[in-house]
């Protein structure tokens, strides 16, 4: 067990509970972490603790910070368009990659996750369509045909920058509520993703398949608790 000293009043406000496989059962044969609370969520892949190429911190982190500690649910369209700008916030990354990703697999294919195609888009586009365009492909085909490729698209990622921004008083208001500075939440990223490197690290080298255990967070102190298949548990100071 690998302990830090961290100051004697450091408090734990909040517990996010995970789970490890080497290899899930979703069809993509992921190794990697995921929060216990989207174990049964098939939009949600299993994520290693690699962080990528122009973030500092991992999926998982992102899913625990920007997501669950932001009151985002981990999946749907508009709780991502909200938690990419915590994400941002917190890691200085620009969330327009993503955004224009999303639009050009999914939105521009007609298909929106969390919700209908015609509670997504802008009231401006939801005023041209006629109302017995009911799926998202029809509604696409539709705008398509009158606003042309690019300008619907070039919709679409303005449209994910106003519901992200329009989550930032709400992602504050669940920082407080959680009893976490949201001033901290770059630091508390960088605590989180060292814990989580170390845990991976762990079970990596001892060849284990599953896991369980979980994060505590805190402004001044962040721990992981690994119980399953061994009981051992790693802190860090923020």
């Amino acid at each position: 067990m690998k302990l830090f000293h961290i100051p004697q009043s450091a408090l734990f406000n909040v517990v996010v509970r995970v789970t490890y496989r080497s290899e899930w059962p979703d069809g993509f044969g992921a190794r990697g972490w995921k929060l216990d609370i989207a174990l049964d969520d098939p939009e949600i892949i299993a994520s290693t603790p690699s962080p990528g190429e122009r973030i500092n911190t991992s999926v998982l982190v992102h899913d625990i910070l920007d997501h669950y500690v932001s009151g985002f649910p981990p999946s749907g369209h508009r709780n991502e368009a909200k938690a990419l700008i915590q994400l941002g916030t917190r890691t200085g990354s620009d969330p327009r990659p993503d955004y224009e990703q999303m639009v050009d697999e999914d939105l521009m294919h007609g298909v929106v996750y969390g919700e209908s195609m015609r509670s997504f888009l802008p009231p401006r586009a939801v005023q041209l369509l006629p109302l017995d365009v009911i799926s998202g492909k029809e509604a696409i085909d539709f705008l398509v045909n009158i606003l042309g490729h690019d300008s619907l698209r070039s919709m679409f990622v303005e449209r994910f920058f106003e519901l992200g921004y329009r989550g930032v008083p709400l992602a504050q208001a669940s920082w407080n509520r959680h009893g976490l500075g949201y001033e901290r939440s770059t630091a508390i990223g960088t605590c989180l993703q060292w814990l989580l490197e170390e845990a991976d690290q762990i079970l990596v080298n001892g060849a284990f398949s599953f896991g369980t255990g979980f994060f505590q967070i805190g402004n001044q102190a962040c721990q992981i608790t690994l119980e399953e298949p061994l009981n051992t548990a790693f802190n860090r100071s923020v």
